[in-house]
């Protein structure tokens, strides 16, 4: 009788070598992702606020309900951005400086990947008041309300677009069915408009410090804001000139076809 070897065939040793080498790698890079992640989340980040007075101490509850994301307090990582936003109102203003320690506070990023413009656009049909009129963009904003609305009530932080003027309207010639997604979604990126960070809840309040305030110069800040919001006008007057593409989306094409959060062609 003839004894069985005992001894593993040398293709399946370096085959299980290559198994064991390529599940090491990707566990590897899903650490390194994670931790990235984690250290994202967490880390303490600075922030800055532009307003018409100094602010040391943000105060829960306060802003107007119909602001983009409702109701918080508004700050952007870019100090420029935020001189823009200090002297809005034609008027010399400040920039408030703060510190956030991100660990532990539950933050909701509408731009990492996981979610599509569409999210945003709900947010904003729920929260802002004024809003073109016309059948197509009411059913529009019904529908985005309906399909794409986020409950934001669990979250402490907000990342995400910020809507002034210039892109609101972008926004609304959407929902009017005016330009399509993908016109929309090039539109957001024009004129650096940055992204804003919000205050949501008492939690993310509390892990909020003051650090510092300066004076911003409204001769110099709300020339560059309306030179950005003029830039980017012209940017997008541009592009909506730009036949479509037979693939590009259109909000009717997007109620007609039923599409859900879900659907590969919105993102």
């Amino acid at each position: 009788m003839l004894k069985r070897s005992k001894q593993r065939p040398e293709w399946l040793g370096k085959a299980l070598t290559v198994e064991i080498t390529v599940k090491k790698i990707l566990e590897t890079i899903s650490h390194k992702r994670y931790n990235k992640v984690r250290k994202g989340d967490e880390m303490e980040r600075t922030l800055y606020h532009g307003s018409q007075i100094i602010l040391e101490k943000p105060e829960y509850g306060k802003g107007a309900r119909n602001n983009d994301y409702g109701r918080g307090f508004y700050c952007t990582e870019e100090i420029e951005l935020a001189r823009e936003w200090a002297c809005a109102k034609q008027t010399n203003g400040y920039v408030n400086q703060y510190k956030l320690d991100f660990e532990g506070l539950r933050v909701l990023n509408l731009n990492n990947g996981k979610y599509n413009i569409l999210n945003w656009l709900a947010l904003l049909a729920a929260n802002r008041t004024y809003w073109q009129n016309g059948s197509i963009a009411e059913e529009g904003k019904r529908y985005l309300k309906e399909h794409f609305l986020l409950d934001i009530s669990d979250y402490d932080v907000i990342i995400g677009y910020r809507a002034d003027d210039s892109y609101f309207s972008f926004a609304q010639d959407f929902v009017a069915g005016v330009i399509s997604l993908q016109k929309l979604s090039e539109a957001m990126r024009l004129g650096k408009l940055g992204e804003q960070i919000v205050l949501k809840s008492p939690q993310a309040f509390e892990k909020i410090q003051y650090v510092k305030s300066e004076p911003v110069d409204m001769q110099a800040y709300y020339i560059k804001k309306i030179e950005r919001e003029r830039t980017a006008r012209k940017e997008y007057r541009m592009s909506k000139r730009q036949k479509a593409e037979l693939n590009e989306l259109f909000i009717l094409d997007i109620m007609r076809e039923g599409m859900e959060n879900d659907d590969p062609r919105l993102f």
